[in-house]
């Protein structure tokens, strides 16, 4: 039985019913700020999201099973100028900045966070050649100031089903970009991870609520496979 998450309840899904436009029409994966920023065991990691590190691997699985069900995947990373213009010697610095450590303590290094050209922008997910890179994300959401947008309406995309970090901020973020700007949601829920299990709950009761779909990667991988027989 494929199924989605409903505020946290697991409930049958029907391919052929309400949410059938999100299986039926041009879907593609992105993967949000799956870098070594974030993920990188290093001590001098500028902005570490260490349960990120949890899903490197089944993020990597679930590309694969996407690139083979014929979607596109699109890797979206943070990316600042490195004079440090867009963030800390610009006029707006990030929030973040600020107001995360209210909560976590200082960052270390956390001025080096994303600065192009240093090791911090590398992915520490698998990129291939047939992927897409989306560059220059300098905010919380993938599609700000970025050209995400357009990139999936060259692709002639419908659905985005996103992956990746941190659930709480820049996945949820993305999220409702994506469904105000037009495009079917889904979230797959076990290839995010949040500040703490609990905000990475309220991510998804949210989503599951006023954006999306919420779905495991597995039913989402037999959603797939069903639509296709489907259409075949």
């Amino acid at each position: 039985m494929i199924s989605h998450h409903v505020y946290g309840d697991r409930r049958p899904l029907d391919l052929k019913g309400k949410f059938a436009p999100y299986f039926t029409g041009r879907t593609a994966v992105v993967s949000i700020d799956m870098h070594e920023g974030h993920l990188s065991q290093d001590p001098a990691c500028p902005c570490p999201a260490p349960r990120g590190r949890e899903i490197i691997a089944p993020v990597d699985a679930f590309h694969r099973a996407a690139r083979a069900a014929g979607l596109p995947v699109v890797h979206v990373r943070s990316e600042l100028r490195a004079s440090g213009a867009d963030d800390l010697r610009g006029t707006s610095p990030s929030a973040w900045r600020s107001t995360f450590t209210e909560h976590v303590g200082e960052i270390p290094g956390a001025a080096e966070h994303a600065l192009a050209g240093s090791r911090w922008t590398r992915f520490a997910t698998e990129v291939l050649d047939g992927d897409e890179i989306v560059t220059g994300k300098k905010r919380l959401s993938a599609f700000y100031p970025t050209d995400l947008d357009f990139l999936l309406r060259q692709l002639g995309v419908t659905t985005v089903v996103l992956d990746g970090i941190m659930a709480d901020c820049c996945v949820l973020n993305t999220a409702f970009d994506a469904s105000n700007l037009g495009y079917r949601v889904v979230v797959a829920a076990d290839l995010v991870r949040g500040t703490d299990p609990d905000m990475e709950r309220f991510a998804l009761h949210t989503v599951s609520l006023h954006l999306g779909l919420v779905m495991d990667a597995a039913d989402l991988r037999a959603a797939w496979s069903a639509s296709a027989v489907a259409a075949g």
